[in-house]
């Protein structure tokens, strides 16, 4: 599988086989809180809602502990991955690190295509957003999808492919807890105007200033997550 493959979103992606289709529906699921923290997966439940077999299910729930997403307990089975703040904070606060600095990296030494690519993925994640504000049903994958490549596009110059593929993954760690703290809007927050400060920042080649809006704008969602609930991280309040 090619580089640029590994850093599509999973759901960006059209199964070729059973066992992509399974993985990116369960993930889809443990995302959107269907399938709680700590929520034990039985084959032999899940098989006849995901409509495969036993053997496919099984091969999917093996790609999801290689995204960290679900645990395997040996002969026991499998569970969905516990969340906690700390993991979060752990996860965000490394993130900014290695975000801010690709950023810097990609401000320095990015050319006219990487401009243009920003403005063509700020330019869809703004029309995203302004449906999500609309509260159109089935926004939230698309948001999500364009906020994704909106980031990725920002730091896409960065001569290191290291930072850029442990983004990635600490990008992806992350995404249960955004998505889960978007329905409940746990803080006021103009999301909209946090990307457009970011945009204006970058493409006017101020590191300095676009550095410090992407920090403020990874930690807010770090903010947001610390105001949820208790059931939250255990997985018995309603996501």
């Amino acid at each position: 599988m090619s580089e640029n493959a590994l850093t599509q979103a999973p759901e960006a992606l059209e199964p070729k086989t059973l066992v992509e289709g399974a993985y990116q529906r369960l993930r889809r699921d443990i995302i959107e809180g269907v399938h709680a923290p700590g929520e034990k997966l039985r084959v032999e439940h899940l098989k006849d809602r995901y409509d495969v077999g036993a053997g496919t299910l099984r091969e999917a729930l093996l790609l999801l502990v290689t995204d960290a997403l679900v645990v395997a307990q040996g002969q026991r089975g499998f569970r969905v991955a516990p969340i906690s703040i700390a993991d979060f904070e752990d996860i965000t606060r490394t993130r900014v690190l290695l975000e801010t600095e690709a950023l810097r990296q990609s401000i320095a030494s990015g050319g006219e295509e990487w401009e243009a690519a920003i403005v063509a993925a700020f330019h869809r994640l703004s029309r995203a957003e302004q449906r999500l504000a609309d509260h159109d049903v089935g926004t939230t994958q698309e948001w999500e999808v364009r906020n994704r490549a909106f980031h990725e596009a920002l730091i896409s110059a960065s001569g290191s492919r290291w930072i850029r593929h442990f983004q990635h993954i600490l990008y992806q760690q992350s995404e249960r807890y955004r998505r889960i703290s978007l329905f409940r809007q746990p803080i006021a927050r103009d999301i909209h105007a946090e990307h457009q400060a970011l945009f204006e920042a970058t493409l006017a080649r101020d590191a300095t200033r676009a550095t410090s809006i992407l920090t403020e704008h990874i930690l807010r969602t770090l903010d947001a997550v610390k105001r949820m609930p208790a059931d939250f991280f255990t997985g018995k309040g309603k996501h």
